[in-house]
């Protein structure tokens, strides 16, 4: 399995992430967790808030759409795994997100940049859970 090496999209995907993060930050005192945000916006605890979570919600589905009229093109994407496979995945991710208070991008994007402890906990863990992931699939399983 290959991985595309895209270092121009990746740095403005992430330029474009962290400019997020800090305008919703100085925009709403909110912090850019893509996870506690859905959370909050499937199980409503503050009806104020339900307006701007939505918005990120739809902006984050629209996207392609935006990409596709500026460009020209739909942006490729291929999953070699079944729709069951997604839906587990998603649900592990969740599980996960919920057990360690927070999805990557709030840890990773926003808690490192504020000093959290549980971000520079988290980070870490995240980062080497994932590269024994892969090498287990690629090397060991074969996938």
């Amino acid at each position: 399995m290959e991985t595309a090496f895209t270092p121009l999209t990746s740095f403005g995907g992430g330029l474009l992430i962290g400019l997020g993060a800090v305008l919703l930050m100085l925009g709403l005192g909110r912090i850019f967790g893509a996870t506690g945000i859905l959370s909050g916006t499937v199980f409503v605890e503050n009806r104020e808030e339900l307006a701007w979570r939505l918005a990120l919600i739809l902006g984050m589905v629209l996207a392609p759409g935006l990409i596709y009229v500026v460009t020209g093109a739909m942006p490729t994407l291929n999953v070699p795994v079944s729709p069951a496979m997604i839906v587990i995945g998603g649900v592990i991710v969740g599980l996960g997100a919920s057990l360690g208070s927070g999805c990557t991008s709030g840890h990773g994007v926003c808690g490192l940049s504020r000093l959290s402890i549980r971000s520079l906990v988290a980070v870490p863990t995240f980062m080497a859970t994932a590269a024994i992931t892969v090498f287990l699939i690629r090397h060991v399983f074969g996938g």
